[in-house]
């Protein structure tokens, strides 16, 4: 997969309209290979997860045009080929698989809640949390998974209100979204068959994780727009 990180390393030293436009031909082979890799990761994936349709691998690929409006960067691109694969495609709910090709060392693979901004999804999490701690504690450390992953997300300075501070779980009450990342070196990313073997075994290893937010989120419903 070295011809994406050749283009997204040349897209992050001219991040331009100019030089985009001038090099559409090289966006759309290193674009279809990353379509490519993304179609051979949901074949993958659910050899383990049934919860994952097939689908077109641009149903849940991202944009590089960056939305500007609000940044003091005002780049027009995101030098990264994004895709999220959950059960209902690239919606952040249900939480799904996340991958991000990105140089410099900047690659991850992800999974569970990234977004904190839906309080309603944010409060499901915690009571589930709270209600089914040993469950919770069982997946975050199991050996295999605490070999590979630590839990990420924007947490709180105290226990929220509703809570009790000296729950068991307290900690990961104070969280307002639950993630995980592992970085990929660009060695790996360049070799496309280790990349493959490496995603499929770290999602694997993903998946309690986000069987377990997914539990807690059964009946959340994505704001309509």
């Amino acid at each position: 997969m070295q011809v994406i990180l050749d283009y997204l390393k040349e897209l992050e030293k001219h991040n331009d309209r100019e030089w985009y436009h001038a090099h559409k031909e090289e966006y759309k082979e290193a674009n279809a290979r990353f379509e490519t890799l993304v179609q051979e990761l949901i074949l993958q994936i659910r050899k383990f997860d049934d919860s994952i349709q097939f689908r077109e691998a641009k149903e849940l690929t991202f944009k590089l045009m960056r939305d500007t409006r609000f940044s003091h960067d005002k780049s027009p691109y995101n030098p990264a080929f994004r895709a999220h694969i959950g059960p209902e495609g690239k919606l952040p709910v249900p939480v799904g698989y996340y991958l991000m090709i990105k140089p410099g060392g900047q690659s991850f693979l992800g999974g569970g809640l990234f977004a904190d901004m839906f309080k309603d999804a944010t409060s499901m999490i915690r009571n589930y949390i709270s209600v089914n701690g040993k469950e919770w504690e069982e997946i975050v450390h199991a050996p295999e998974f605490q070999k590979e992953f630590t839990v990420q997300g924007t947490v709180l300075k105290n226990v929220p209100a509703g809570y009790d501070k000296e729950h068991p779980q307290a900690e990961f009450l104070k969280f307002k979204s639950w993630y995980l990342e592992y970085p990929v070196g660009d060695g790996i990313v360049a070799d496309e068959k280790l990349f493959l073997a490496e995603a499929a075994r770290l999602f694997r290893l993903m998946k309690p994780f986000n069987d377990f937010l997914n539990r807690a989120l059964t009946d959340f419903r994505m704001p309509v727009r």
